[in-house]
């Protein structure tokens, strides 16, 4: 079945390690829909288009957008020894803004007519007050680089064609240990078409694909349970599943568990901690990055808010937030506001160099926007937000670092955890990772906090290694009720002190 062929309906879709790749050649943006195709899957023309600008600034509005999204997305689940669930969902509709100031007004329609766009228009608009501003005369389509062609589409894979990658993860997972008493999976895949037009006239439009896999075990031993598990996401077409993934996330997930086992847990106090490489950048994404986003800092809520311009931490850190990753979750080819995506360093050698910004952040900054405005769909406004955001390689081996620690834990699987974005103060629990004793790895560690302040922890970085791996696991960025796909990755660094306690 097509897409346009499914009945239109509301409903969201829900949304390892692999070492960082080198920058890849992209070709420019030619997804399936070229332009009046994708104006055709909306059922919009250009004249429709202007149209509703003109209601939207009819009030005095500086600034208007159009979001327009039609996203499907599919859903198998294994459970039980079998695939039993499955599941498909469309959500469909348009988000109309218009600004003011660093006001916003907002509403969105899920039956694209001209009338119903009209409606929203006149509503959004009321957030302005002033004499009507004229419209764009003249539309002007810019294309942008492709970070994640599709060449085999989600819409012509079946489901005949999936199951198959679930119930071998399910058997190998049962194959490898009579321990394993139970495996849970799921596919999901789902493929975004956006169309976007603002009153300065751009328009342009995206394909935006988006697949992950997860396995997880539940392994007895005597009277003791343990579990553990792995997922793979990716922006990518149906070429993502292979037989090699899927034997990925097995052994990540049975290691995982099986290790549980002989974890101990350490003695707390204020310790230093090595943070492994990989999956460890989601304390560098939640307690720092958050920190470093351009709203929390225009409102001076961010400990960062004066610091631009200043050395934050150690000359030979260098923090990226990059949304131009091939295939990487948290790429994208331009943002939700139209902006081309890009590199943007955020520490450089130690100095704050830059925050992250969507259209209003930038302007109040007098700078061009960064390429982070960012929603979870076309019910929502664009904010500031991540993409991929790591720390750069550093001039050591992980194997210095860990030779350095007389004793001190080393982390690297993180799971629940609570941020204060403004200040920093950050409570991780760690579900697995070792003691350091006499600068060795020695036992195994389960269910341990590690508890700091971001800022602080970035300052008492103190060595970072050669080996900055992005995680390629199904993270998704809560943010003001919005949830947006990301990335993040790390090289190991050596914490000088954090607060370790047991749970």
């Amino acid at each position: 079945m097509k897409r346009r062929d499914f009945l239109r309906t509301s409903g969201l879709a829900f949304a390892g390690a692999v070492l960082l790749p080198q920058m890849m050649c992209v070709q420019l943006s030619s997804q399936k829909e070229d332009l009046p195709n994708m104006l055709a899957h909306f059922n919009v023309s250009e004249n429709d288009l202007r149209k509703v600008m003109s209601v939207a600034l009819e009030k005095g509005g500086e600034y208007a957008d159009f979001y327009f999204q039609h996203s499907f997305s599919n859903t198998l689940v294994l459970q039980d020894g079998a695939v039993n669930r499955a599941a498909s969902n469309i959500d469909y509709g348009v988000g109309i803004r218009v600004v003011s100031g660093d006001r916003q007004g907002y509403a969105f329609v899920e039956n694209i007519t001209l009338e119903e766009m009209i409606k929203a228009a006149k509503v959004a608009s009321r957030i302005a007050n002033g004499a009507a501003k004229v419209p764009p005369v003249k539309t002007d389509e810019k294309m942008f680089k492709n970070y994640y062609p599709i060449l085999n589409s989600h819409e012509e894979q079946s489901i005949q064609e999936k199951m198959p990658y679930l119930q071998k993860l399910n058997d190998k997972l049962f194959a490898l240990d009579s321990r394993v008493v139970k495996v849970n999976a799921m596919i999901n895949d789902e493929t975004s078409y956006i169309l976007y037009y603002n009153s300065d006239g751009l328009l342009c439009h995206d394909v935006r694909p988006m697949v992950m896999i997860s396995g997880s075990c539940v392994m007895q031993q005597g009277d003791r349970i343990e579990n553990g598990g792995a997922s793979r996401a990716a922006r990518k077409d149906a070429s993502f599943l292979t037989d090699d993934l899927v034997e990925e996330v097995v052994k990540e997930a049975f290691n995982k568990t099986n290790i549980m086992f002989e974890a101990v847990k350490p003695k707390g106090g204020e310790i230093p901690v090595v943070m492994s490489a990989g999956g460890s950048g989601i304390l560098l994404h939640e307690a720092i990055g958050h920190a470093f986003e351009a709203d929390f800092n225009r409102k001076n809520t961010s400990i960062f808010s004066d610091k631009l311009g200043k050395l934050i931490c150690d000359k030979n850190i260098s923090v990226v937030d990059d949304g131009t990753i091939e295939y990487d979750r948290g790429s994208i080819n331009f943002d939700d506001e139209g902006i081309e995506s890009q590199r943007t360093y955020i520490v450089k050698e130690g100095m704050l160099t830059s925050y992250l910004h969507d259209r209003i952040s930038a302007k109040f900054y007098g700078i061009e926007p960064t390429g982070n405005g960012r929603r979870q769909s076309f019910r929502h406004i664009p904010i500031p937000r991540m993409r991929s955001t790591f720390m750069e390689n550093g001039n050591c081996t992980e194997a210095d670092i860990i030779s350095s620690v007389k004793n001190g834990i080393f982390v690297d699987t993180f799971t629940n955890g609570q941020v204060q974005i403004g200040a920093g103060d950050f409570t991780f629990f760690v579900k697995t990772g070792y003691l350091i004793e006499n600068g060795k790895l020695t036992k195994p560690i389960k269910d341990i906090n590690i508890i700091g302040n971001g800022p602080k922890a970035l300052a008492d970085i103190t060595m970072v290694a050669n080996n900055l791996a992005i995680d390629q696991s199904t993270w998704t960025c809560g943010k003001d009720g919005q949830g947006c796909p990301v990335s993040q990755g790390l090289p190991s660094v050596l914490v000088k002190q954090l607060t370790v306690g047991g749970v």
